[in-house]
């Protein structure tokens, strides 16, 4: 018995690829992979934004950006039994709890957040008369010298562009982080911190669902909160191809996979040989980001800091409200410790690609978001080893079961006429 629990332990100690342990040291090392080549060929990065589909005038859709971003979200989609999504009614606290969190308070607490830190304490260091180009809302045609909401139409290259204030553009990037809860990664975040897995699994299910319905809303509602331009044809075309296409495509070839296959083929030799190539797409993504930014990161290399900043607080923010919330619900730690990392996790591939399609690969929208991925790794490898240190805080889950067995024999008992 001890040499099986030993295996199981080494087999926890594993949980991190090498590509996703230092995943942070890979995105610095994009980081400054990108600067270098907008230093020395400052022409490419405009060729692959170039590469797009459009709609009138409006580059719609980057090519590059969409094959990188499918190969980003497909391998998430392919997990999921989407057959466990039923049985997640349950168990509704835990469930409850998670989408009450991730979409009835981050999405608001991050912009309150930013707009205070991006907005008022660290606007004098970002610049309050410095601007982002960004693009036109997809559909709109203002005259140049027109405004839209806090933006003036502008010609850059023959082009019509809204020049909005930077710190508003990093502040658009905060936003589209904080309405995408969950990521792929947080399977492993819950797998090292010894949660439940089947209710962490069904939560990616049921977020990437949820996402549907309230990434498009929520997204315009808090854009235009915040004086930006609200392009909602772009929100939900950007929500069908980088969130419904990839999970219709997962569905569809895991249930082929496993009926030519097998399930222990799929599991042993198919997943994992999608997580690296997952990995290398977002970071072909990164370097394509910076190597636009590299201008801003060099005259302000203290930029990356003054959008870290409020990222940090929100996730631990979120972490401490969730974990809170579970242990004032008595959930038992197999169920809270994952709750509380879903929310604080952001799902940063879709918020990237948004930014992206939204207001342009050399936003500063898009840099934020980008900003998300240098920190998510650290900030939740410490949350982790917080949740396992406070393990003792809640219920085991064998303990539960019997309380509420041991509760349902004394109800029995009270009252005869139950079966």
């Amino acid at each position: 018995m001890s040499s099986l629990k030993e295996r199981s332990n080494r087999k926890n100690e594993k949980g991190l690829t090498l590509f996703e342990k230092y995943l942070s040291l890979w995105v610095g090392l994009c980081i400054v992979a990108g600067i270098f080549l907008g230093k020395i060929a400052p022409g490419v990065a405009r060729f692959m934004d170039g590469l797009a589909i459009y709609v009138g005038e409006a580059p719609v859709v980057s090519i590059p950006i969409a094959v990188c971003l499918f190969f980003m979200m497909y391998p998430i989609m392919v997990k999921i039994d989407f057959a466990e999504v039923l049985k997640a009614g349950k168990n509704t606290r835990p469930v409850g709890l998670t989408l009450f969190v991730n979409w009835a308070i981050k999405p608001f607490s991050m912009y309150a957040i930013s707009i205070l830190f991006l907005g008022t304490v660290f606007v004098g260091f970002i610049g309050t008369d410095v601007t982002d180009y960004v693009k036109m809302p997809l559909g709109l045609d203002l005259p140049v010298g027109a405004t839209h909401g806090a933006g003036t139409v502008v010609l850059v290259d023959g082009v019509k562009t809204l020049a909005v204030p930077l710190w508003r553009s990093y502040l658009a990037g905060c936003i589209l982080l904080g309405i995408a809860p969950c990521t792929a990664m947080v399977l492993v975040w819950g797998y090292l911190a010894k949660g439940n897995d089947g209710h962490t699994l069904v939560m990616v299910a049921i977020n990437s669902l949820t996402m549907l319905f309230l990434y498009g809303p929520l997204g315009g509602f808090l854009l235009g909160v915040g004086r930006l331009p609200v392009p909602w044809q772009a929100l939900l075309l950007s929500i069908g191809i980088y969130v419904a296409l990839p999970l219709v495509a997962g569905y569809f070839s895991r249930r082929w996979i496993l009926r030519v296959k097998g399930e222990q083929w799929f599991k042993e030799r198919f997943l994992p040989v999608l997580t690296p190539v997952t990995i290398v797409a977002l970071l072909v993504t990164l370097v394509l980001l910076f190597s636009f930014k590299g201008d801003v990161i060099l005259s302000n290399p203290l930029t990356i800091l003054w959008i870290a900043i409020p990222l940090f607080i929100q996730t631990n923010l979120i972490f401490w409200l969730a974990y809170g919330l579970a242990r004032v619900l008595r959930l038992t730690y197999e169920d809270a410790a994952p709750s509380a990392m879903i929310g604080a996790s952001n799902h940063f591939e879709v918020a990237i690609a948004t930014s992206v399609m939204l207001f342009g690969l050399a936003s500063g929208a898009a840099l934020a978001t980008v900003v998300g991925v240098l920190i998510e790794v650290p900030v939740m490898l410490l949350l982790v080893g917080i949740c396992k240190r406070t393990r003792h805080w809640f219920r085991a889950e064998e303990t539960a079961d019997l309380v509420s067995l041991q509760e349902g024999v004394e109800e029995t008992a009270a009252n005869p006429g139950i079966k």
